[in-house]
């Protein structure tokens, strides 16, 4: 798969000598290490199943794909590692999206990129082998993804931070050892001015992580509180009231690869509905393919799964000739997030009763993916994203 160096060229999708053998060496892989068994849904097992596998890609040199190798990643490029992804989704792995998922999409690509070498050398070796998990300290109850609303404040006491505030939908926070935090030091003309990136380890006296649990029965996301917590001034990332900056820098990292494995993922799972509408039946003996209303859901399903995917890979090749990833990225967001949610229905429609049935995994799905319109930006805030960035539509319509 070459890029040509042409600004707006069309993407190349055929695969180089060296692309298909690399293809190759991932797929054998995959399939030799890749975990059978299903992923425990919460708790000390969900951890530990996260860790290891985790720790197995560490141990063959698959952790940190995208990293710099002098920091102990793979150092792929972007082709290289759509494959990666493509091939991972096929081998049936793990959700890339689990306790270890911000140590390295979000906090290990900051600290590369922002952090000095104390910082750096404590920190990216324990994320990559799964020693530290990670949690992200951005939203807000008062804030929501509106990072430029947070109200947590942290006032400077000699050679310390002192936080106090609260954090909301914290993912896996009382699992994590670290927090990447973003508080408020100042205020200034803009209201992204006086931000400030930390990072907090979360057995710091004062904080309290009190998980929620969701409709799935589970507990992934926690209210976090912050009582005279103090920080070292040294685990600031970047500069005092800087930390707008620091957070935006992690995107540069982010070419719009972060969501493929899910994609490529829901393209099959269209597919298996589309095979198990060919066996169920209805009532009157029909299988339930040759139903023009269940033909239609299922060929909308698998048409848009198949768009959604076309379009990374044109956002993936367009971020590759440019220094920062353009707003393209939030309409696949947006597009795919909903497009999961109507699949998981899809998936618990056809199976009738047996869809709903209490602990399935289709059921588990159904519910889990509400949250996909509201994690990473809501799907207004990717609207508005679109609305003003994509089509130049005035702020405050």
């Amino acid at each position: 798969m070459s890029n040509s160096a042409e600004p707006g060229a069309l993407l190349d999708l055929t695969l180089t000598a060296g692309e298909r053998a690399f293809r190759d060496e991932v797929a054998t892989w995959l399939a030799e290490n890749a975990p059978r068994e299903r992923r425990p849904y919460d708790g000390r097992a969900m951890v530990e199943f996260d860790r290891a596998w985790q720790r197995r890609q560490f141990d063959a040199g698959w952790a940190g794909i995208s990293w710099p190798a002098e920091y102990g990643g793979r150092g792929l490029s972007l082709v290289q590692q759509v494959i990666w992804y493509s091939e991972y989704a096929r081998a049936g792995a793990p959700t890339e999206t689990g306790v270890c998922f911000v140590g390295n999409a979000h906090a290990g690509p900051t600290l590369i990129a922002c952090a000095d070498e104390q910082l750096k050398q404590r920190h990216l070796p324990a994320i990559l082998s799964g020693e530290e998990i990670w949690c992200q300290g951005f939203s807000e109850p008062g804030a929501g993804s509106d990072l430029a609303g947070l109200s947590t404040r942290a006032a400077v006491d000699g050679d310390h931070l002192v936080v106090n505030g609260q954090k909301i939908w914290t993912s896996y926070a009382h699992h994590a050892q670290q927090q990447e935090l973003l508080v408020r030091t100042s205020t200034g003309a803009r209201r992204q001015d006086g931000i400030t990136w930390v990072v907090c380890p979360m057995d710091t006296p004062g904080i309290e992580a009190r998980p929620i649990t969701t409709i799935t029965g589970h507990d992934d996301f926690c209210a976090v509180f912050y009582d005279d917590v103090r920080i070292p001034l040294s685990n600031v990332v970047g500069t005092i009231d800087d930390g707008w900056r620091v957070a935006m820098s992690t995107l540069s990292f982010e070419r719009g690869t972060g969501f493929l494995p899910e994609q490529v993922e829901l393209v099959a799972r269209v597919d298996e509905l589309v095979e198990l509408a060919r066996t169920r039946t209805d009532r009157a003996g029909r299988t339930l393919i040759c139903d023009a209303g269940w033909a239609e859901r299922l060929a909308t399903a698998r048409a848009e799964a198949h768009a959604v995917l076309a379009m990374t890979l044109a956002v993936v090749s367009r971020n590759a000739r440019s220094t920062l990833p353009g707003p393209e990225a939030s309409m696949v967001r947006l597009l795919f997030s909903q497009l999961q949610q109507r699949v998981s229905a899809l998936a618990v429609d056809l199976r009738g009763l047996e869809g709903l049935q209490e602990g399935s995994p289709w059921v588990h799905d159904y519910l889990y993916l509400f949250a996909t319109t509201i994690a990473a930006g809501t799907k207004d805030v990717q609207r508005s994203i679109v609305a003003e960035r994509v089509l130049g539509l005035p702020r405050g319509r």
